[in-house]
C-alpha cells in the first residue's frame, strides 16, 4: 500500500537555506521518516504539497537525498536538492517511450546492456511455456517499455503462443499478431481475453494469414491502425523446430537460400508501414548441422540491413532453463566433450532502426 508523506513542500523550502548543515539536517528528517514507514517491495510514495500530488519510487527517493547528505559543500548539495525537484516537476521523453530521462534512475528493471541473463521464464498473466518454440516474456516486456508509449501498436509477424500481444495488453499497448496456422491464432485468441490489463481500450488483433504475403498497409486500414511503432520478429530459425507441414511455414524452407529470401522479403513488408525511426526487433538464434555450426542469426541480419534498416544493436540473451534441453544437461555436456562443440545457451535479439 502506498504511503502518502508530506515533504515536497518541505524539499522547496530547503532551496531557500543559506547554510549547508541545516538543509541537511532537514534532509536527515526526511531520510529517518521514509525509513519508518513499512519497508513493501516496490513501494510508491505519495508527496503532497497543498493540491499537488506526485509519485515516486521509494528507494529512489532514499538514494537522491543520501546523494545529497554526502555532499561536501553548499552548491553541490543544492545541485543534487535542485535535480531532484526537477525530476519530480518535469518531464523528459523520446520520442519512442514515455520513459522520463529526468527520473531515470528509477526505471533500474529496464535493460540498457548487450548481455540479457534470465534463470527462467516470467510466468505471470496467461503466459504458457506450452508452444514449442516460443521466447521468455521478458524479451517483447523490455522492448515494448523501450521502444513504444502506451496506446501505440507493436506488430507481431509470428505470433505462436501470443506471448507479444499478451505482454501488450499488460503494458497497455495495442497489438497486431500475424499467425499461419489457424488453431493456434484460434488459442492466442482466448489466451488474450482472459488476459487483464488495467488498461480497458487497449486493442489486441491476431490475423491468421501467411506474413510473408499478407497485405499490410489494407490490414492496417480495415483495422484503422494510423501506425505500428514497433515491430517484433521471432520467426522459426529455420528447420530446427518444425511447426506445421504448411509450404509457407518458414521451418520448412528448401534450403538457407530460400530461408534469407523470405526474410528479407518480409523486411520489405515491414519497412512499408513502419515510419522512420522506428524500430524492429529480430528475435533468433542459429543452428547446428552435420558437425557445423550455421551462423543464421547473423546470416539474417546482414540480409536484413540490405533493405530500409540500419543496425542499432546486438543483444545476446541466455535463459537457462530451455525447454529444449530440459533435464538434458548431462548428456548435451557429454556430446559437446565428444564432438568438440559448444552447446547453445543463447539467442540474438537484433535491434533495426527505419532509415
Amino acid at each position: 500500500m502506498a504511503k502518502q508523506i508530506d515533504i515536497l513542500k518541505i524539499l522547496k523550502n530547503n532551496l531557500q537555506i543559506t547554510e549547508i548543515q541545516p538543509l541537511k539536517e532537514n534532509l536527515s528528517q526526511i531520510e529517518a521518516y521514509v525509513y519508518a514507514l513499512p519497508p513493501e517491495e516496490n513501494e510508491i510514495l505519495y508527496l503532497i504539497d497543498n493540491e499537488e500530488v506526485v509519485s515516486i519510487k521509494r528507494d529512489f527517493l532514499i538514494n537522491e537525498i543520501k546523494q545529497i547528505l554526502a555532499s561536501h559543500t553548499l552548491e553541490r548539495a543544492r545541485y543534487y536538492l535542485q535535480r531532484l525537484l526537477k525530476a519530480l516537476s518535469e518531464e523528459k521523453t523520446t520520442a519512442f517511450n514515455d520513459l522520463n530521462l529526468n527520473r531515470w534512475k528509477e526505471y533500474d528493471d529496464i535493460l540498457t546492456d548487450s548481455l540479457w541473463l534470465f534463470d527462467k521464464r516470467d510466468t505471470s498473466g496467461v503466459h504458457s511455456a506450452d508452444y514449442w518454440g516460443n521466447f521468455i516474456p521478458q524479451i517483447p516486456h523490455q522492448l515494448i517499455r523501450r521502444y513504444t508509449k502506451p496506446g501505440e501498436w507493436v506488430l507481431d509477424t509470428f505470433a505462436g503462443s501470443g506471448t507479444t500481444l499478451l505482454e501488450c495488453k499488460r503494458l497497455g499497448r495495442n497489438s497486431l499478431g500475424i499467425e499461419l496456422q489457424a488453431e493456434v491464432a484460434q488459442t492466442i485468441e482466448k489466451l488474450i481475453q482472459s488476459q487483464v490489463s488495467d488498461n480497458q481500450a487497449v486493442k489486441s488483433h491476431i490475423i491468421q494469414a501467411d506474413a510473408l504475403e499478407l497485405n499490410y498497409q489494407e490490414t492496417c486500414n480495415t483495422l484503422k491502425i494510423k501506425q505500428i511503432a514497433l515491430a517484433i520478429v521471432h520467426p522459426p530459425y529455420w528447420d530446427i523446430i518444425k511447426f506445421s507441414d504448411q509450404p509457407a511455414d518458414l521451418s520448412n524452407a528448401v534450403s538457407l537460400t530460400d530461408f534469407l529470401a523470405k526474410m528479407g522479403k518480409l523486411a520489405d513488408k515491414i519497412a512499408e508501414i513502419l515510419p522512420k525511426n522506428r524500430y524492429m526487433a529480430l528475435v533468433i538464434s542459429d543452428k547446428y548441422e552435420k558437425g557445423e555450426w550455421i551462423p543464421l542469426g547473423f546470416y539474417t541480419m546482414q540480409t536484413i540491413l540490405t533493405k530500409k534498416f540500419k543496425l542499432k544493436s546486438i543483444v545476446v540473451k541466455n535463459f537457462e532453463d530451455t525447454k529444449g534441453k530440459m533435464n538434458q544437461k548431462e548428456l548435451w555436456r557429454y556430446r559437446a566433450l565428444a564432438g568438440g562443440f559448444y552447446v547453445f545457451k543463447h539467442e540474438y535479439i537484433f535491434l533495426f532502426q527505419k532509415k
